[in-house]
């Protein structure tokens, strides 16, 4: 969700702030934009292929140099070398292995084109393109998450910086027999750094499916709930969560609430992302008796459209249905669990 609130976290269900998911970079489209000629052509080599073809089509319709885009996919965590990029484009040679195939997916969003337009021509006739992630959760999508918190931000006039630092993060996500998000609990520790702070504000995102307006929030323990601001398209909703005190630089304060949820379609992670370093986090996802995943494992990822990454395999405990993780210090990017149904 992130990416104007500058505060320690943020995350793919609920961001208390959104920097881990940036903005395109300024350049992503650099180039000119092709006109009705070569948008035509560059049409026509997407949806009929080959491969190869339809990539040196897009990479010149935006007018990126093969280095500008290989900086864009590292600054996703995607690591591709300017001649890998150069035999792909020439039909030299094919992206296969799953890490070249996640790279392709990027392509897609740096250069700004339909979802799957590159991946599915490099599928054989009757195949099933790898996937990479749960279904529906794509970069662009968080884009456009980021693109209406600044506006909600903006509404409810919520500094570029929430004068906050994170000190510990407890979080409770609880999954419902339909495998949905029920929602979840998080419990603060924060110090200010700067006169006059009084309030939080949460942002909650919902999967792929979710009804914002049917989700609740409630203040739990030190604060009381304010504002509350909603978005459909993109299931995002904020929150404020007001102290009722005005904290001093270096005052600590302790608060919890919660987000109710399940109004999505069934989740297979729970991310949480961070924009600056931070103290401990905990999280703890508990599935309901009837819905228990097979396996579940933690995971990390620089940016949303970067590739999983310090993937380890978590011990589910059978007798209470709980995983969980502990982060003794947060580093920016994200982190979270994941789990297969089957």
């Amino acid at each position: 969700m992130p990416h104007a609130p500058q505060h320690a976290d943020a995350d793919a269900h609920t961001a208390t702030e959104t920097s881990a998911e940036a903005g395109p970079e300024p350049d992503a489209a650099a180039g000119a934009r092709p006109g009705p000629g070569a948008a035509a052509e560059l049409d026509g080599v997407l949806s009929g292929g080959p491969f190869h073809v339809a990539l040196r089509a897009a990479i010149a319709a935006r007018g990126l140099p093969l280095q500008r885009v290989q900086h864009h996919l590292s600054r996703r965590g995607v690591k591709v070398g300017v001649t890998s990029l150069s035999y792909w484009q020439q039909g030299a040679r094919r992206p296969q292995r799953p890490e070249s195939l996640r790279a392709v997916r990027a392509l897609e969003e740096i250069l700004r084109l339909p979802d799957e337009s590159l991946i599915r021509l490099l599928a054989e006739p009757g195949a099933k393109v790898p996937a990479t992630g749960p279904a529906g959760r794509t970069y662009r999508s968080f884009l456009e998450a980021s693109n209406v918190l600044e506006e909600l931000f903006a509404e409810l006039e919520c500094p570029l910086d929430d004068g906050l630092h994170t000190l510990g993060h407890h979080e409770r996500v609880r999954v419902g027999a339909c495998r949905e998000l029920l929602g979840h609990e998080s419990q603060h520790v924060v110090r200010a750094h700067r006169d006059g702070v009084d309030r939080f504000v949460a942002v909650h995102r919902g999967d792929p499916g979710c009804a914002p307006e049917r989700m609740s929030v409630r203040a739990l323990e030190n604060c009381r709930t304010g504002r509350v601001r909603r978005h459909h398209g993109t299931g995002v909703l904020v929150a404020e969560f007001l102290f009722d005190t005005r904290l001093r630089a270096g005052d600590t304060f302790l608060f919890g609430y919660g987000v109710q949820d399940g109004t999505g379609g069934a989740a297979r992670e729970y991310v949480r992302g961070f924009g600056a370093p931070g103290g401990q986090y905990t999280l703890q996802v508990r599935f309901d008796e009837s819905a228990v995943p097979v396996r579940c494992h933690r995971f990390t990822r620089h940016s949303p459209a970067a590739p999983r990454g310090s993937r380890r395999e978590l011990v589910l405990s059978r007798r209470h249905r709980s995983v969980h993780l502990v982060e003794p210090r947060v580093r920016p990017g994200m982190v979270g669990i994941g789990w297969d149904w089957e």
